[in-house]
């Protein structure tokens, strides 16, 4: 039984608390994300491969898949 991929995250800023549903790439990492509230730029946290990992409600689709993120 193969898990569904879930394409769709949440991201909330660390900063200011602001959320938005963004859609993750499937074929690339997304290292940096522009708060639209407050301007701060989004890096992974150390370990994690993309800001999905860090900051969203649903990792990467690599790492959902259980294979590791930007080889």
């Amino acid at each position: 039984m193969t898990k569904e991929i879930q394409s769709q995250s949440v991201l909330t800023c660390p900063k200011c608390g602001h959320q938005k549903e963004e859609t993750m790439p499937t074929d690339s990492c997304q290292y940096f994300y522009e708060c639209e509230k407050c301007h701060t730029n989004l890096k992974p946290l150390t370990g994690d491969c993309c800001v999905f990992c860090s900051y969203g409600t649903v990792k990467c689709p690599p790492v959902q898949q259980g294979t590791s993120c930007c080889s």
